[in-house]
């Protein structure tokens, strides 16, 4: 764990988004990151675009690894460590995967033996690469690459948990071998969490890789159930994080807070501001927290075309480099939480049972039992984390964690499945 929570923003360029990479003009970079910096930030999440880094499965384009080690050298230069994101992937509503993967070529991404060499060469590549840069934190296997598992995707690439495992070791030692002793993970969007049949599973998130990693977003159902200020909109990233924590073996494991954002309109630009106080407010009252990294520090240009609506106005900046409001609200959060440096929460003493088959992961999503149960005791004053169902007997698992009391869905809620009311709590 670092001294203080870090925080940062995950990097989308002003100009070009992330196509930068095919125009790359490091004197632009240059001037987004003088203005992240200025906020106070500590650390920028990178986002290489898998096809332009390697267009074909035994080509790694040297000039464009050259281009993302002088981006992480530039950051450097303004205090600024970088974690670089590999298999891009999915950003945005966006698929980028290589020809080489699709269509006549169609071999599927996690098990297929070509692609998956393929695959751990190139992360290997990127890492030794930024093995030797002091500011480099290390690999993201990628982001959020669980959705191309398993539906809503149109055209997934099915496998099992056994399948998704395996395929998770083989890029985390990849990135370990490419650059040793930095902090390497992997990165899903929440239906790891809470789709039943999503292979990546919550035992994957909380046990592989150096430090579990979340990404909270409430139009999932949350802000379009409970409203923009209600108690689980403000809450849902800090739900996340005590979530993860039932699978975790390490009972002190960190937890990354490593996307969220504040999406119109659920959350309308007004109102950005105040949502992002809120929601940093509650997820600093988590234990074990390793930093907050924020979606994102540029707007998408309204030039880019085909852009879910929401993605335009993301930005702690507008694209012509303008800070929000909402910027300034990271900007407070990243002294105040340099000034309050080894300061910790307390721990978090009562738990809430989740269960420990993937299967019921339902049970944990916006309208479920566990997701009820636990806002209506954030309602209540109450600080929860939660437990393995499996674990909820299990004395010195508790006591390593500080639980000193435990309840049910069935006894926080008056019926189970009744509907939490963020307007009559």
């Amino acid at each position: 764990m670092p001294p203080a929570v870090r925080f940062g923003v995950n990097y989308t360029p002003s100009e070009g988004w992330f196509h930068h990479w095919l125009d790359f003009d490091l004197d632009s970079v240059r001037a987004d990151l003088d203005a992240i910096a200025a906020l106070g930030l500590d650390h920028i999440r990178v986002f290489p675009l898998w096809p332009y880094f390697q267009p074909n499965r035994t080509l790694i384009r040297p000039r464009a690894v050259e281009q993302l080690v002088a981006l992480a050298d530039a950051a450097a230069e303004r205090g600024l460590d970088v974690n670089v994101d590999g298999l891009q992937g999915h950003v945005s509503s966006f698929d980028f995967l290589p020809a080489w993967t699709r269509t006549w070529h169609r071999r599927n991404l996690f098990t297929d033996p070509d692609v998956v060499a393929g695959q751990a060469a190139y992360l290997r590549t990127l890492a030794a690469a930024l093995a030797d840069r002091p500011g480099f934190l290390g690999m993201t296997v990628g982001n959020e690459v669980n959705q191309f598992a398993a539906g809503p995707h149109p055209d997934p690439d099915r496998i099992t948990a056994d399948e998704a495992e395996r395929w998770l070791v083989r890029m985390l030692a990849a990135c370990a071998e490419g650059a040793p002793d930095r902090l390497h993970l992997h990165a899903s969007y929440d239906a790891a969490w809470y789709q039943d049949d999503q292979p990546f599973t919550p035992g994957h998130s909380a046990r592989l890789g150096d430090v579990t990693a979340v990404h909270s977003w409430v139009f999932n159902g949350t802000a379009q159930r409970h409203g923009r200020t209600s108690v689980p909109s403000e809450h849902h990233a800090a739900y996340l994080v005590e979530l993860s924590k039932a699978w975790a073996d390490a009972p002190h494991r960190p937890v990354w807070l490593q996307e969220v954002g504040a999406p119109a309109p659920l959350v309308p630009p007004e109102h950005a501001a105040a949502f992002a106080e809120a929601t940093i407010t509650h997820a600093l009252d988590c234990p074990d927290l390793w930093g907050i990294t924020w979606w994102c520090a540029y707007d998408v240009s309204r030039d880019l075309a085909d852009f879910p609506e929401l993605e335009y106005g993301l930005g702690l900046f507008t694209d012509d480099r303008a800070a929000k409001d909402i910027a300034r609200v990271l900007a407070d959060a990243a002294r105040d939480a340099a000034r309050d440096t080894g300061r910790a929460p307390a721990p978090r003493t009562t738990a809430l049972v989740v269960p420990g088959d993937p299967a019921l992961r339902s049970h944990c999503a916006p309208g479920g039992p566990v997701f009820d149960a636990f806002f209506r005791l954030v309602a209540d004053g109450a600080r929860p984390s939660t437990v393995l169902d499996t674990r909820a007997d299990d004395q010195d698992h508790l006591a390593a964690r500080g639980i000193t009391d435990v309840v049910t869905p069935e006894q926080v809620l008056p019926t189970v499945g009744e509907p939490y009311d963020a307007s009559n709590p």
